[in-house]
């Protein structure tokens, strides 16, 4: 059953969540809306590009701890596993969609990280190496990531953790991969001009 303290993580991760690093520290840096250039994210990956790389590590730095923070209060207040992969979606959705910028964030990867990481280290683990190898096979940034991130619900099944537990991964899977739709078209179209390219040569 859910009760006061399971309501509490919960609405406590989103309001971690709803910590946008990358919007407040451009905007103390530059008095920018990060948003409103490049990717038009509010991200670690959009910080690099505006502030630089020191940055890009102090963003994902505590975008992830947000996640760790989130699903660490869960088990620290004695709640079952699956709520605490709840935290982690809660918290990744604060991050995606904080109320407090009209539901504009950044795309959910570090807070994710942060959050898996406490919860069952080995699917954060899972994660980076099917991303490091499919990376070192295709040399695409993008796809590896999103296809690692695709095999989350599979490897959380694989490492038997629970079927409630499984399918809050599931929409979490989702939640990442939906904020992340224009990279993947992007990805999706690339993969189609590199595949004309190929066979129109060799025709």
């Amino acid at each position: 059953m859910i009760y006061g303290k399971e309501i509490f993580a919960v609405a406590a991760a989103y309001a971690l969540g709803c910590v946008s690093t990358g919007y407040y520290l451009t905007r103390l840096r530059t008095g920018k809306d990060i948003r409103q250039t490049g990717s038009g994210s509010a991200g670690a990956r959009n910080v690099s590009r505006l502030l630089g790389k020191r940055w890009f590590a102090f963003t994902m730095g505590v975008d992830f701890f947000k996640g760790a923070a989130a699903t660490g209060l869960a088990l620290c207040l004695g709640l079952e596993v699956w709520i605490a992969a709840v935290c982690v979606v809660a918290a990744v959705g604060g991050h995606i969609w904080p109320v407090q910028l009209g539901f504009r964030g950044g795309k959910g990867v570090s807070a994710m990280f942060g959050g898996l990481s406490v919860l069952d280290l080995r699917l954060a683990l899972a994660i980076v190496l099917i991303f490091g190898a499919l990376y070192v096979l295709t040399r695409r940034y993008i796809v590896s990531g999103m296809i690692a991130i695709f095999a989350l619900p599979m490897t959380a099944v694989f490492l038997d953790c629970g079927w409630r537990s499984t399918w809050v991964l599931i929409v979490l899977t989702l939640m990442v991969l939906f904020a992340h739709r224009n990279n993947i078209h992007g990805a999706i179209q690339e993969g189609r001009a590199r595949a004309g390219a190929v066979f129109g040569r060799g025709k």
